[in-house]
């Protein structure tokens, strides 16, 4: 899943190392708990309510790897339903002037690991879709 940001890939980091702002852009995360003080940095988590209430779920995502300005990898909690990794890669167009932002989500453990069918494809789909357009919409207001 990639899209088109017109920021350049700098800002379009900027948002994914503040992890206080992850409620705002990543779908089905409804509150940030805490984010630790070294956040981006490898093994660094970020805290997290997911769901709708009374239903939500907290958990915590941590950073498998991060080349700043270029990509952000994470291991994203959900239990007990599971946890997916999860690879944002930024790739600069127009000179620099604007980012392709490519976002690719795998579960890897868990029972959603297991229930993998074409409608859950759908769903993650669709979930990155809305979480692209959030990210650049944030990424954007901010120049």
């Amino acid at each position: 899943m990639a899209r088109t940001v017109q920021a350049p890939p700098d800002r379009v980091f900027a948002v994914l190392a503040d992890g206080w702002t992850y409620s705002d852009w990543v779908v089905g995360t409804v509150h940030i708990r805490d984010v630790e003080q070294s956040w981006p940095a490898p093994g660094s988590k970020l805290h997290h309510k997911a769901g709708p209430w009374p239903l939500s779920l907290h958990d915590s995502s941590t950073v498998l790897a991060c080349t700043p300005g270029r990509e952000l990898r994470l291991n994203a909690g959900l239990w007990p339903l599971g946890e997916a990794v999860v690879g944002i890669r930024l790739e600069p167009l127009n000179g620099g002037s604007a980012t392709r932002v490519v976002i690719e989500e795998d579960f890897e453990a868990g029972p959603l690991r297991w229930i993998r069918n074409k409608v859950n494809d759908l769903i993650l789909h669709r979930r990155n879709v809305e979480t692209l357009r959030r990210l650049a919409d944030i990424a954007e207001r901010n120049r």
